[in-house]
């Protein structure tokens, strides 16, 4: 039977977010929690510009030294062939990359203004594809913009041509929120049926359907006889009204009516490290969890009416489908109200060394802690608010690593 993967997007379509963002390491950081926490992949960055590079060189190096394990790495371009050129020159050691272009004749009317045609389309698909093979790539996604909009027969044609070329997989991209349960499923499994290969889901949440999309979408593509990609982001951070939320969509899957006994996520997603990374990405994007966010929100486990108190308290499964403990929730949130002394872009070396200290991370030489306190103060100058401790374990761990991260040259 075919499998679901999971590819998180956050650090490229969370990013791309108006008015959010991450630095560097913050989005190492989520690198690491998705690694932990079993997801398949994760789509990186933009290997052609240039402020990434550096990024994108240091979690390659990651993986190298097994810092991260399992995670791919896979960064996203548009399907031609000078991005191709650029990001290998860039970048050299990708091995997973996606390739984007636009099918649907809104698309290729409203965004070429005629200058392209729908075989110009297929055609620097098909050469950027040939390109990244040549250029050594281990994966090689292909994504259909604006695919909900784009009509079927077009659709199979681009994906069969991506095919012929050796892609991986085809990324179905719901780029506006336009489908709904019932379309995708017939779309994908047509696909599925027709080219052939993997299908990934790319869905938004434009109608509120973003998670039920993708999981009728994975539906389709596994009952068309192929492995199910979804995309989703972590607190579903995307642009507009955002993606498909990582937790909740893990949850759908996992714990739906009849779904799971049929449809199963592949590899081993550990469904503990939930609570850590939606508490992290909300910190870092500064964006708080809806009280009502499924698995993760304030209230997904609070009860105040006398009927649901008394049922819950007699047994939880009354009006819990899971429980708390398997989001990795459940333990006090303490709040030091005394004397406290933090590491920031200002700090000096003896209140850094007291801090790290705390964290028994002790140095061999006040050198040492200076040399390890300036690389915190470039990460505090880059993400406008205090480290927290992984962050600042990890630029003591790893500092060459932490250097790579935080230059940036103009």
């Amino acid at each position: 039977m075919s499998k679901i993967y999971l590819i998180d997007v956050t650090n490229r379509d969370g990013v791309q977010t108006a008015k959010l963002g991450l630095s560097k390491l913050e989005k190492t950081m989520v690198n690491i929690y998705l690694d932990e926490m079993g997801i398949f992949q994760s789509e990186f960055g933009f290997p052609t510009t240039r402020h990434e590079t550096n990024y994108l060189q240091a979690n390659l190096e990651l993986a190298e030294i097994g810092v991260i394990k399992n995670l791919h790495l896979e960064g996203w371009i548009r399907a031609i062939v000078a991005d191709v050129e650029t990001a290998f020159k860039l970048v050299p050691r990708l091995k997973h990359l996606n390739l984007s272009i636009s099918t649907s004749e809104q698309m290729i009317q409203g965004k070429f203004q005629g200058r392209k045609t729908r075989d110009d389309i297929i055609n620097e698909m098909t050469r950027a594809v040939d390109a990244a093979w040549a250029h050594g790539a281990e994966t090689v996604g292909v994504n259909a913009e604006d695919a909900s909009r784009t009509d079927l027969g077009y659709l199979l044609k681009f994906g069969v041509a991506a095919k012929e070329h050796g892609a991986s997989r085809l990324r179905y991209c719901d780029t506006l929120g336009y489908d709904n349960p019932f379309t995708i499923y017939e779309t994908a499994k047509a696909l599925a049926e027709e080219v052939n290969i993997p299908i990934e889901l790319h869905c938004h949440g434009d109608l509120g359907m973003a998670v039920a999309t993708s999981l009728a979408g994975a539906k389709g593509a596994i009952d068309g006889g192929q492995d199910a990609y979804i995309n989703v982001t972590v607190n579903g951070i995307g642009e507009r009204a955002g993606n498909a939320d990582l937790v909740a969509t893990i949850l759908a899957v996992t714990k739906s009516k009849g779904f799971a006994e049929k449809y199963k996520l592949g590899g081993s997603v550990d469904l503990t490290k939930a609570w850590k990374i939606a508490k992290y990405a909300s910190y870092s994007f500064d964006v708080p969890i809806p009280i009502n966010q499924p698995g993760v929100g304030s209230n997904a486990f609070a009860h105040e009416s006398g009927i649901h108190a008394d049922g819950v308290l007699k047994d939880p499964e009354n009006y819990e489908l899971y429980g708390f403990e398997e989001l990795g929730r459940g333990e006090p949130e303490l709040v030091d109200t005394g004397r406290q002394i933090s590491a920031g872009e200002y700090s000096g070396v003896s209140g850094f060394s007291h801090v790290m200290g705390e964290m028994e991370i002790k140095f061999a030489s006040r050198e040492e802690a200076q040399e390890i306190l300036e690389l915190v103060r470039y990460a505090n100058v880059q993400a406008h608010k205090p480290l927290v401790e992984e962050e600042l374990l990890f630029i003591a761990k790893y500092p060459e690593v932490a250097r790579k991260l935080l230059t940036l040259v103009p």
